[in-house]
């Protein structure tokens, strides 16, 4: 490794901003991630930085992206990216990249069947709580034993946020409640 890729590689994981993300970044490193979805891209500077760590693989094969958030839909006080953009801002070499548009549950009802065998799976905290809810339990079947899931939690009155790990154990009894609640519900 060269001088120069151990102080961005030490400044990744140590220093960079917002220190939350840091969880992430050293979470991924070193791991076989093939497959990341993420729900809510934000800024993208989060995804890209992922791509950033992941790229430190031995075995460099072709990463498979899928991003779902609103884009354009998104409300006006939320920082993010058209869809043009986050397709430009994340295209990479040896990165596929695809972009769904909407809300959790609606862009897992039309792509969840595709997502099989994600690796990675990261939850933004700026997700509609009811949409999110619901999309609960498309989740289980894209996932297996070894995924690495993330969601960010949100303090609204400090504005900061952290990750927590879930297992996939986790998403199974998530959407378990959730399967419950739209029974009921219908």
């Amino acid at each position: 490794m060269s001088a120069g890729s151990l102080i961005r590689s030490t400044w990744l994981l140590y220093f960079s901003q917002p220190a939350p993300d840091r969880f992430l970044y050293k979470a991924v490193k070193g791991k076989s991630i093939h497959s990341v979805v993420e729900i809510g891209i934000g800024g993208g500077l989060r995804t890209q930085r992922i791509f950033e760590v992941l790229s430190w693989q031995v075995a460099k094969e072709p990463l498979k992206y899928i991003g779902i958030d609103l884009f354009e839909a998104r409300p006006q006080h939320q920082i993010g990216l058209s869809l043009k953009a986050a397709f430009h801002d994340l295209r990479r070499p040896g990165v596929q990249v695809k972009l769904v548009p909407g809300d959790p549950y609606n862009a897992l009802v039309r792509a969840a069947n595709g997502l099989a065998g994600t690796d990675l799976l990261i939850i933004s905290a700026d997700q509609d709580r009811d949409s999110l809810q619901r999309a609960w339990t498309y989740m289980p079947r894209m996932l297996h034993t070894g995924s690495l899931i993330f969601q960010e939690d949100g303090d609204p009155k400090t504005g900061k946020t952290s990750y927590r790990r879930l297992t996939l154990l986790d998403v199974q009894r998530n959407a378990a409640v959730a399967s419950r609640a739209m029974r009921r519900a219908a």
